[in-house]
């Protein structure tokens, strides 16, 4: 009889070690510091980053991340378009599910959505970028009034994600660029400053299919369509874009981002283009989360198993 009730309170004691044991994991898997959610993370990714354009240079250097951060060996860089990663993460976002995506600033997304960066430890990503206009040369004296328009063409972020954020809300792209003219008068002023009035000179623009340089180029298009240009804006993946403006096809681009996502393109076509400088400054490449995610670095990943 001593030997069952011995035996009873045996069990009973080892039961409730194991209950304790299994409440201290609970409670350590809700911390904050736990990596135990961000292998959830991962597994509910399929420990797969949600990219752009093979070509594009975020993409390049979300492959490198993959290869230099342990906590991200094992985990995919999938490429597709930005129009299909920006579906990707509103759906996403909608459902509070987990998803890193290859992200640039400027961006409509971080106007619609609460996003943030991860950090970046060990520099893969480099530091804010610029966004500059290239033409081609000899734009200067064949005509240059368009060469001065474009040389003075600036913006800020805001300006831009404000005409992203309406084309991606349903306005058309020249819609869009349009209303943001009318609202901004003075600052267009600038851009013309010292130019004249023409009729029916040429002028052809290229650009990448991103959001931003959408925006960028139609609202330069716009106001060069105002001034009295024939306008024909041209959207090319990034290597043909650089090329036309290199072999004077295009007149020009807005869209040059700089010094490292179109850094490999800028080395090779540099002797043959003329660099106007930035038209906009405080760009940034980069992977990005939705805000509900508890993680801030890249480094707070988990590799796959």
């Amino acid at each position: 009889m001593w030997n069952w009730k011995r035996l009873g309170m045996a069990a009973g004691l080892s039961l409730t070690l194991i209950a304790a044991g299994c409440g201290s994991s609970e409670e350590e898997s809700s911390g904050s510091d736990s990596s135990s959610e961000d292998v959830s993370y991962g597994e509910e990714m399929d420990y797969e980053i949600t990219g752009v354009e093979a070509g594009a240079g975020v993409v390049s250097k979300a492959q490198t991340a993959v290869e230099e951060y342990d906590s991200l060996k094992g985990w995919e860089v999938s490429t597709s378009s930005s129009g299909a990663m920006a579906a990707a993460l509103g759906e996403a976002y909608e459902d509070e599910e987990p998803i890193v995506v290859t992200g640039w600033t400027p961006h409509w997304k971080f106007s619609k959505y609460d996003l943030e960066y991860l950090e970046d430890p060990e520099g893969i990503f480099g530091e804010e970028e610029q966004i500059k206009t290239m033409v081609r040369e000899g734009l200067e004296e064949d005509k240059p009034n368009a060469y001065k328009i474009l040389d003075q063409f600036n913006w800020t972020t805001e300006d831009m994600e404000s005409v992203m954020l309406d084309i991606n809300e349903g306005s058309s792209e020249e819609e869009a660029a349009q209303k943001w003219i009318e609202e901004n008068e003075d600052l267009v002023a600038e851009w013309t400053k010292g130019t004249e009035e023409v009729e029916g000179t040429e002028v052809k623009l290229v650009y990448v299919m991103w959001d931003s340089e959408i925006a960028s180029t139609h609202v330069v298009g716009e106001v060069l369509k105002q001034q009295g240009f024939d306008v024909t804006l041209t959207s090319l993946d990034n290597g043909p874009m650089w090329e036309s403006v290199a072999s004077g096809e295009a007149s020009g681009m807005v869209a040059a981002w700089l010094p490292v996502t179109h850094g490999s393109q800028y080395e090779k076509h540099e002797d043959s283009i003329v660099d106007l400088g930035a038209n906009l400054e405080g760009a940034k490449i980069g992977l990005v989360v939705p805000s509900y995610m508890d993680v801030d670095s890249i480094e707070d990943l988990t590799p796959a198993e």
